[in-house]
Formats: C-alpha cells, sequence, structure tokens
C-alpha cells in the first residue's frame, strides 16, 4: 500500500503493509471518549423515542385511536421526519453527532435508505436508486424474515401461537 507522507509540497512516497498501515493510521486517530460517546447516544437516541412517544399520544388524543392502532402511523411519520431531515442534510450532521444513538430507532434505518437513494440517484431510478437503496434494506428484510419465521416456529412448538 503506498501513501504519501509529509507536508506541503514535500511529499515523499512510502510502501506499508496493512498491519503497518493500521499502526500508522491509529497514530493519527483522535482519542475517543467512550463514556461520552454512550452519554450522546443515549441523549440522542431517547429524544428520538420520546419524539415518537408524543407523535403517538397525539394519534390517541387528538385521532381517538387506542396505541395499538396509533403504532402504524408513529413509525410511518417518524420514516417520513428522517427522510425529510436527510434530504435536507441535518439528519446526517446529528448522527455524526450521536453515534449509534441516532443508527439504533427506526429513523437510523430510514436515514440508511434515504442517504444511498440521495448519493445514487444520478445512475437512474431503478439500477441507481432502487438497487444501491435495497443492498442496505435487502439484508434487513431477510434477517427479520427469517427471524419471524424461527420465532413463528417456536411459538407453534410451545402451543402459544395464536391462543
Amino acid at each position: 500500500m503506498a501513501i504519501k507522507v509529509g507536508g506541503g509540497n514535500r511529499f515523499k512516497k512510502m510502501t506499508m503493509s496493512p498491519k503497518e498501515y493500521q499502526a500508522f493510521a491509529k497514530v493519527k486517530e483522535p482519542p475517543r471518549s467512550i463514556l461520552g460517546n454512550c452519554l450522546k447516544a443515549f441523549l440522542i437516541g431517547g429524544s428520538i423515542c420520546i419524539v415518537g412517544q408524543a407523535i403517538s399520544e397525539l394519534f390517541v388524543h387528538l385521532m381517538n385511536m387506542t396505541p395499538e392502532e396509533a403504532s402504524n402511523p408513529t413509525v410511518a411519520v417518524l420514516i417520513f421526519i428522517s427522510v425529510v431531515l436527510t434530504s435536507l442534510g441535518v439528519y446526517d450532521k446529528l448522527a455524526q453527532f450521536a453515534g449509534a444513538g441516532s443508527a439504533v430507532p427506526v429513523t437510523g434505518f430510514a436515514n440508511s435508505m434515504c442517504s444511498a437513494a440521495l448519493e445514487h440517484r444520478s445512475e437512474g431510478l431503478v439500477l441507481g436508486v432502487g438497487g444501491n437503496m435495497f443492498k442496505l434494506a435487502g439484508a434487513v428484510i431477510v434477517y427479520g424474515t427469517v427471524a419471524a419465521f424461527f420465532v413463528g416456529i417456536a411459538h407453534l412448538i410451545l402451543g402459544t401461537g395464536g391462543q
């Protein structure tokens, strides 16, 4: 692996093995505060959940829905907000600050899908947007489907399914 080291017009080309490069990159990497990152993830992820709960309560009280009936439109509104904020470039800045706190809720998945769509829109709707957007979604959908299958089998075997 060849990298350029130096500053200004004085670059020197060096050849390094992957292990040497990893050691070089580790030295240049800024220190990370694990406690600070956990606190930011907790606060931002919790805030996203509070917004979701507030939206759900609005559906319950203003639209006279039960909490179960309000869950699907609440998720849809959170996804919509996430896509709008991603399109405006706001969600990516929030995600950079919050780390995993913004990636875990459903909004993080919507952000990933929208980001892929925006990044590849110049390649066309089918091969660009659709193809690249579902590279990420495909793995999540397959995992969810397989997990649901095994949970259904467990419910069937244990006799707790649907009764």
